[in-house]
């Protein structure tokens, strides 16, 4: 669990190294996405009421959450770390047997504040400026997750005005790789 934690928050992922993972990852998902409209619009359309994504999505949360906790500095409040940890699983295995409506979309939302993290930690103050391209997809994915988190129905809503005219997937699609190419452009050429 350390060196888990260690790689993600001290001193974190190279700048270089996060960039080129988030190129990636907003070129191939909004990739498929353009290539294949039928399967991510149909995907799409179940994953706000998806049980089986959700669980699976929560589990990485609080395991996620579960290795912060525990490798974290806490200061005075090294006497409680055994309880919360308890609490962790307990919430856990709670959320998962009661929290069945929109788990997908909270988890998601969850796994989005999450990630913001290490993602600030690999760009904090470093050069160049580009770096802000990440910076701000980090504070932009907290956001909209604690909005999915705390209003699950909105994503639902985001999901059906996207998908209500294909040009609208499309557009965003082309923006996620635009985006994405972007980011990978700098992490290759800008960001050492």
């Amino acid at each position: 669990m350390q060196a888990i934690y260690e790689s993600l928050y001290r001193p974190g992922m190279p700048l270089q190294v996060m960039g080129i993972l988030i190129g990636l990852w907003l070129i191939g998902t909004h990739g498929f996405a353009l290539l294949k409209p039928d399967i991510t619009a149909d995907f799409l359309k179940k994953f706000p009421r998806n049980e089986k994504i959700g669980t699976i999505l929560c589990v990485i949360g609080f395991i996620w959450t579960f290795v912060v906790w525990s490798e974290m500095d806490l200061g005075e409040f090294y006497k409680v770390e055994r309880l919360v940890q308890i609490v962790l699983i307990a919430g856990c295995v709670g959320v998962i047997i009661h929290v069945k409506e929109f788990i997908a979309v909270r988890s998601t939302g969850f796994l989005l504040i999450l990630v913001a993290g290490p993602i600030l930690v690999s760009a904090f103050l470093k050069e160049p400026v580009s770096r802000l391209f990440i910076v701000a997809l980090a504070y932009a994915g907290a956001l909209i997750g604690m909005f999915w988190v705390g209003m699950p129905y909105l994503m639902r809503d985001q999901i059906d005005w996207v998908l209500k005219d294909r040009k609208r997937l499309k557009m965003g699609a082309l923006g996620g790789i635009g985006y994405g190419a972007l980011v990978l452009l700098c992490a290759l050429i800008f960001w050492k």
